[in-house]
């Protein structure tokens, strides 16, 4: 028993790293059993929750070496039973949710306050909790300076619980400043489909929040009724180019090179991630024209497979610069050579 103990006080500081993992793996796996099908969709749904274990895992990966729990000195302590507290809010958040109708009086309480989705308020309320019970548990386990370490994951879940939220307010591409980068990503997504053979036009008008309307028509099956798609800027994949640009930025910012090579980066990364995005919507039409606008495929790839391109190459993309910036060490370090004996 002694034994044992003195391993659990020598790996104390590795145990203690692990548990905002463990805080949050807990209510996901739960979530997983009582509704599997939202973590199918990538709009609206809970496979967001499922990037940011990859992101959180990241970090720690990043920051194994450096990260302390120091903060959590003594086993009895204010702080460590805030601790303790904090990480149980996630899971009892879901209780709460599915057993005791807190959704119910979301819902409710976003119905008299005249959202439109207000069905949808519940998950987006949901992303918001977890965002501010993560923060409290790295804030109370780690300080400020863990908020720094782990400021990726924790603004990846809040930005997917605000665009939720902005989008269940207003729907329809009424929000703006979203909408106004989706013009050029439809005109991009029609030139792409022009270069494929397809013959495309975009009607800009004025439904809910001058929503363009891009029909396509394949000249080589006559009989085949054109696709007719509005596009708001959930469609266009703005909220992926709006979370790239958070991770991106976070990231670089840790990131110990240059400013001009911060730029470039940033700038390759989002290029990417605006070209995804309009073949993203190349994908939808040239699914809709094989299979009908209406189509179980279409719905598929428009809530599912189309949003997972463009998250995979965001939280690829960190490992992209960390690679390239090891290649260009070993390719620009000197290799020291031996001396050769007389």
């Amino acid at each position: 028993m002694r034994n044992i103990l003195q391993v659990i006080k020598k790996h104390s500081n590795s145990v203690l790293k692990l548990l905002p993992i463990v805080a949050f793996t807990i209510p996901f796996l739960w979530l997983y059993m009582l509704d599997a099908a939202s973590f199918e969709l990538m709009w609206k749904g809970r496979t967001f929750q499922l990037f940011f274990i990859w992101l959180l895992s990241l970090e720690l990966i990043l920051g194994w070496e450096n990260l302390q729990a120091d903060k959590l000195r003594k086993l009895v302590s204010a702080r460590t039973f805030a601790f303790i507290a904090t990480m149980t809010i996630p899971t009892i958040y879901v209780a709460a949710s599915f057993y005791w109708g807190l959704n119910a009086e979301i819902t409710n309480w976003a119905t008299q306050s005249g959202v439109t989705w207000a069905s949808s308020m519940p998950l987006s309320t949901e992303y918001l909790v977890f965002t501010a019970a993560f923060c409290a548990i790295v804030l109370l386990q780690f300080g400020f300076k863990g908020l720094k370490t782990f400021s990726v994951p924790a603004f990846f879940l809040a930005l997917v619980g605000v665009i939720y939220t902005i989008d269940n307010v207003f729907p329809y591409g009424q929000f703006t400043p979203f909408q106004i980068l989706v013009p050029t990503t439809a005109a991009l997504a029609a030139a792409f489909l022009n270069l494929m053979g397809y013959t495309t036009s975009i009607d800009y008008g004025s439904f809910q929040g001058n929503v363009p309307y891009l029909t396509a028509t394949n000249p080589n099956n006559p009989t085949a009724p054109p696709t007719t798609f509005g596009i708001a800027w959930p469609c266009a994949g703005i909220e992926s180019f709006l979370i790239f640009t958070v991770v991106a930025l976070l990231f670089l910012k840790r990131m110990p090179i240059s400013w001009k090579a911060k730029i470039g980066y940033f700038i390759f990364g989002a290029s990417v991630t605006y070209v995804i995005n309009a073949l993203r919507i190349v994908e939808i039409f040239m699914t809709g024209m094989a299979y009908g606008g209406n189509s179980l495929q279409v719905d598929l790839f428009h809530f599912y497979y189309g949003p997972l391109f463009s998250i995979a190459w965001i939280v690829t993309y960190p490992l992209i610069i960390i690679a390239s910036q090891s290649l260009w060490h070993k390719i620009h370090t000197p290799r020291t050579t031996k001396s050769q004996p007389a």
